[in-house]
This record gives C-alpha cells, structure tokens and sequence, in this order.
C-alpha cells in the first residue's frame, strides 16, 4: 500500500494494477469525507515515450453504478486501447456530480468539489497529461452525461469537448429523478440542490450559452426497442431522450456547434458501448485540433462568487439569481444582474498602470496590479440591469 498526499488534502491510499493499463486506486477525499474508488486506464504509448503528455477523458457513471462500471461493463478498455490518452474513472455513487445542499445518512459529499478541485489537480501533477483546457474532455452516460456537461459549462475553461450519452441534460424536467438518486444514497427531499435555482446553477439547459467554444456530443435513444430486443418501450430513456431533444434544440438555437444523434434504444449498456466506440475517435480528433476559446466570452451563473477564464466576480445582493458576464475582451464588458459585484479581471494589462475604467458614463482610473489585474466594484441596483464597462 503507497501514501501520496497533493496540495489538495486528497491522498492515495492504496494502488493496484489490474492489467497492461488499467489501474485502480482507493484515495481519501476531504471533499467526499472518506474513501472513494477510483480507476485510470493509460494509453499504451504511455511507458513507452516518457517525455511525451496525453490528454485525459473524465469517463463518468450513471446512477447505481461506480467507478468500475465503465471498465466492467462498458468495454472502456477495448474503446479506447488504440488512442493516445488517459481515461479517468472516477466515482460519484448518487451524487449527480453536485456538492449537497444537506447531509445524509452518508454525510454530505462535494462531489465537485472532489473531481475539479482535489481530482483533477492530482491527475495533472502526478501524471504526464496536458494540463489545460485543450487537453481535458468529459463524457458519460444518463447521470453521467449531466456531470459532463454540467462540469463543461460551469467551468468551460477546463474543458475542450462534453460528450453525454442518454444524459439527463435538462432538470427543469422530471425533477423527481434527482430525488431518487437522493435517497438512494441516503439523503432526504431537496439534499443534492436544497432548492429550485440551485438546481438549475447546475442543469446543462440553463448554462447551455456557456458551452460556446466547446467540442460537443448530444447521443440518445428514444426508449423505442430496437429491432430484436423484443422488449416494450423503456420510460427512462424516453424521459433522458425528451431532455437531450431539449438541450439540442438550445444549442440549435443559441448558434452554438454539436453533433446530435438520436435513434432507437433503451436505457443500458449495449447502445452506451457504441455511444462510446464512436465517441473515441471524434474526441481524439478533438484533442489533435482543438477549438479556440471564445473571444469574446460569456458567462451566466447563479453562484455567489465565479471564477472562468481566469476572470473573478463576487456579489453582494438581496436574493440569489442568474447573472451574466458577458462580451468580455480586453477593451470591456457588460454584467447584468442585481446588488453590487466586485469584479477582478484576467492579467490582460500592463501592471502598474491606472488604466480608466468607464461604466456607463462616469469613468475613474484603477491601477493594474502586479500580475496585470484590475479590481473594482460595480453597483447594479435593486432590479435587474446591465452594467456595460469600457477598459483603456
């Protein structure tokens, strides 16, 4: 048994080969409260040129499955054995990729906070991956498929491509699943989001603008059989098929590029093994000429506090809602919202220099600190409105 720690508080308890490349790990997480499982497969190229960096696919669960799922039973191995990257597997029990709101009888698991937080960072430093946004991609299937494309558009810049397979893209709709997922894992009514707009600062529908810039895969089926499954129609996936069809349609409708394929097929693992066996090669595509990064760039959150494209916006106001920073480059932005937000931008200016900062018609100068920030704070007011902000 080894014992690793990172900066993180996330340590390595126990390591265990379980073939040519696959890998399995048991880690302590702060963020989850215990001991989790975990699973990485290498690229076979990986011990072979020890001075060249992969990029990493985050291959997340379903519902009632684990880390081992997608090795077990999804044929991950096989899929991905012929290219050059890391797939990471790690668990997330019930927990619909989301910090909770309230404890359980299992306590009150991070699950975010885990993967992009303590996991990720881990991954970066231990192994030899590209450790940047052109170099990261998630995937996964039913509550797997909401984690990718929740974790893509509330922090794009992690992400170059989100792929779901069967994903429960769109909780404004049947809601009751998340409850489910709960109280499977221990939590009573409302423990995931606590409440209506906390569940939708993580639902992939609401946060589809940020998802502009991203390399994107919407794969379903319509919970009709198949030809030869013999099997009567599967609610389930007619249910995760409708949210999907809604997610697609605000792509199509906000401009934003992404492959769609819908077809018949149930909830389980045969139409997951093939979602995934065509998803391996479009993602390695992805990774060999990645999409540039937005520019200009926009943000909607209903956070407190954000953080994305290393720029930083914290509000103080009356209730919790959506705001959005949007139109951002380095000649301004606009902020739409309520209260008053302190806002720190990206090191884009020359440090040391007061550079002038107008909003709306008043102007004033801000000094750049050494990194090349300004920092300053906007007054919104009691209703919505949108602040719009020239930098020179």
């Amino acid at each position: 048994m080894t014992t690793a720690s990172t900066r993180t508080g996330l340590t390595v308890v126990s390591r265990r080969a379980l073939g040519k490349r696959l890998v399995e790990y048991t880690m302590d997480s702060p963020a989850v409260g215990g001991t989790t499982g975990l699973r990485i497969l290498f690229p076979t190229e990986y011990t072979v040129d020890t001075e060249r960096r992969f990029p990493v696919l985050y291959l997340l669960h379903g519902g009632d499955d684990d880390y081992r799922s997608w090795t077990d039973k999804g044929e991950a191995a096989e899929a991905t054995e012929k290219y050059p990257m890391l797939v990471v597997m790690p668990d997330a029990r019930n927990g619909f990729y989301s910090d909770w709101e309230r404890p359980g009888r299992l306590g009150r698991p991070r699950w975010e906070t885990y993967h992009l937080g303590e996991l990720l960072p881990w991954v970066d430093t231990t192994f030899r991956t590209i450790a940047r946004r052109e170099g990261r991609a998630a995937a996964g299937l039913s509550m797997g498929g909401f984690g990718a494309f929740s974790y893509a558009a509330r922090h794009p810049d992690l992400f170059v491509a989100a792929a779901g397979f069967s994903g429960v893209l769109d909780t404004n709709r049947h809601s009751w699943i998340t409850e489910i997922a709960a109280r499977r894992d221990g939590g009573g009514f409302g423990a995931i989001w606590g409440d209506r707009l906390t569940r939708r600062a993580h639902n992939p529908w609401d946060l589809a603008e940020n998802l502009r810039g991203l390399a994107l895969s919407v794969r379903t089926g319509t919970g009709i059989p198949a030809g030869g499954e013999h099997r009567r129609p599967d609610p389930v996936e007619a249910i995760v098929y409708h949210q999907s069809a809604r997610t697609h349609r605000k792509l199509t409708e906000l401009g934003i590029e992404h492959r769609w394929y819908q077809r018949r097929g149930v909830h389980d693992w045969p139409q997951w093994i093939d979602d995934l066996r065509v998803t391996v090669p479009w993602l390695a595509g992805v990774f060999a000429d990645p999409p540039p990064a937005p520019d200009p760039f926009s943000y909607r959150s209903a956070e407190p506090d954000f953080s994305v494209w290393d720029w930083s916006v914290s509000f103080s106001r009356a209730h919790r809602e959506f705001a959005v920073l949007s139109h951002v480059d380095k000649e301004g932005f606009a902020l739409t919202g309520t209260g008053s937000a302190r806002v720190r931008t990206a090191a884009w200016y020359e440090p040391g220099l007061r550079h002038t900062v107008q909003v709306d018609d008043i102007a004033g100068g801000v000094l750049a600190d050494r990194a090349g920030r300004l920092s300053f704070t906007l007054r919104l007011g009691a209703r919505t409105g949108t602040a719009w902000v020239k930098i020179r």
